[in-house]
């Protein structure tokens, strides 16, 4: 690898959003910068296989404070992001971004960008009945801590990008999101959002607009840019996917009280989640121009193209 390279330490880069960063890099011969691909285990075959395309491999643990202060010295910049649903906890969110801060504060980084989401608790205070309070002190949790952490990043002094990501298409091959049969055997997808608009992307593209982040420099430090690669209703959605599996898909809209009852882990926190995206439509989608996602991307799919490119994936129950 390069030493005249800029070394992007890229979180969670066997994940979904990292894994998209380091190819992005990895796959372009003219590239400045360098991937270290920090990963808990740098045998796994995920790891093995960007280690393969020229990535530095190196373990550390978001829980670790000292692991991460290794793995960003000599960086300069670093992609940081979370997995909430590795533990459910917002305060272990917290916690693991703030140990990213300081490490990119203690090692001089000179561009760091933060895949964040809305403190939805600045639209819903704890107070509004609009929707449940969940675990004492959030609205939406997996939203709410990551926007907590904004001003972690901020008050350290890191030259941070905040990237407001959206609704992973990906969800309905992994989440169990993906279109199901009703009692009278037709099959349909089910989301909380009215007749409203979800942004969504394909969460490779997430890691793809990310590197045009990095491309363009420490100059959008303090700036927040959402992404998305179309925003679509349910009724949208579910006629792509009637086009693409060859069988009718309906959308069912349910109310987000009876998405919250579903019983799955994360019910409350997604029905709440949607809810909020359906109730601010016009800022949600708003904060994630599609335009602005183009030119950071420009192969960033649309709806149709990622479930071309993903029908054989996904589960039809």
């Amino acid at each position: 690898m390069s030493t005249e390279k800029k070394i992007i330490a890229v979180v969670g880069a066997t994940g979904a959003q990292g894994g998209g960063l380091a190819r992005a890099i990895l796959s372009d011969p003219r590239s400045e910068f360098a991937v270290r691909a920090i990963t808990r285990d740098v045998n796994s075959d995920k790891a093995r296989a960007l280690a393969d395309l020229g990535a530095e491999l190196v373990a550390a643990d978001l829980g670790d404070a000292d692991s991460i202060r290794a793995a960003f010295q000599g960086a300069y910049g670093a992609y940081c992001v979370t997995f909430f649903w590795a533990h459910f906890s917002p305060e272990r969110e917290l916690a693991e971004a703030t140990n990213m801060a300081r490490a990119a504060r203690d090692a001089g980084l000179q561009h760091v960008v933060w895949s964040t989401l809305e403190n939805t608790l600045k639209w819903v205070p704890l107070d509004d009945d609009r929707m449940p309070t969940l675990m004492g002190n959030y609205k939406v949790p997996h939203f709410d801590s990551k926007g907590q952490a904004d001003q972690v990043f901020t008050d350290l002094g890191v030259p941070t990008t905040f990237l407001l990501t959206s609704f992973y298409w990906d969800n309905f091959i992994s989440f169990g999101m993906g279109p199901k049969r009703g009692p009278d055997g037709r099959l349909a997808i089910t989301l909380p959002m009215g007749n409203k608009k979800l942004p969504g992307i394909a969460a490779e593209d997430i890691g793809r607009c990310a590197y045009g982040l990095f491309q363009r420099g420490p100059k959008l430090a303090g700036k927040y840019v959402g992404v998305a690669g179309e925003h679509l209703t349910g009724e949208q959605m579910a006629a792509a996917f009637t086009t693409v599996l060859g069988q009718p898909v309906a959308y069912n809209a349910v109310e987000p009280a009876v998405y919250r009852s579903f019983g799955f882990p994360g019910a409350e926190d997604l029905g709440n989640m949607f809810q909020f995206k359906r109730d601010f439509e016009a800022y949600f989608c708003g904060a994630r121009s599609l335009a602005v996602s183009r030119a950071l991307n420009p192969a960033l799919l649309t709806f149709d193209q990622w479930l071309m490119d993903n029908r054989a994936s996904i589960p039809i129950e």
